[in-house]
């Protein structure tokens, strides 16, 4: 049986020596089945209904570790506000529709050659990389 998310985070969190609590896996839980982009309030939302002791302040201690350990990752998006996903997903890059503050996850294999042609003709090679785009629907036909 290939391991799910909370295990393989857990997992990683192990072997780098953090303690995985009762609160970090809680909280790795509600990510791990997320499948939108959630801010903090509204995992820590998510989470009480598992756990009702976790506090917001202890969701954000949770998350700092967690993104400091790399099991989580932080999408810092233009209007301030944070949002987050387990870090165990293929890379992807996300659109954000300014307008209903949804974000879509998509890859592009066009973009990510052009990407590394751009850094090998200027001497780099990619280590890491984030592609947010900022979008608004464009109207249907029928909508001017």
């Amino acid at each position: 049986m290939k391991p799910g998310p909370v295990l393989t985070a857990t997992q990683a969190l192990r072997e780098t020596g953090v303690r995985v609590t009762r609160q970090r896996e809680t909280l790795l839980k509600v990510l791990s089945a997320a499948e939108d982009h959630p801010d903090a309030a509204e995992l820590h939302r998510r989470a009480r209904t598992l756990d009702d002791s976790l506090s917001l302040a202890t969701v954000y201690r949770t998350l700092s570790v967690l993104e400091r350990e790399g099991v989580v990752l932080r999408l810092a998006l233009e209007n301030g506000g944070a949002r987050f996903e387990v870090a165990d997903a293929p890379h992807h890059d996300h659109i954000v529709d300014v307008e209903t503050g949804g974000i879509i996850e998509f890859r592009s294999e066009k973009i990510e050659q052009l990407q590394r042609e751009i850094a090998a003709e200027m001497g780099y090679d990619i280590v890491h990389h984030r592609l947010e785009l900022y979008c608004r629907k464009k109207p249907g036909p029928d909508q001017t």
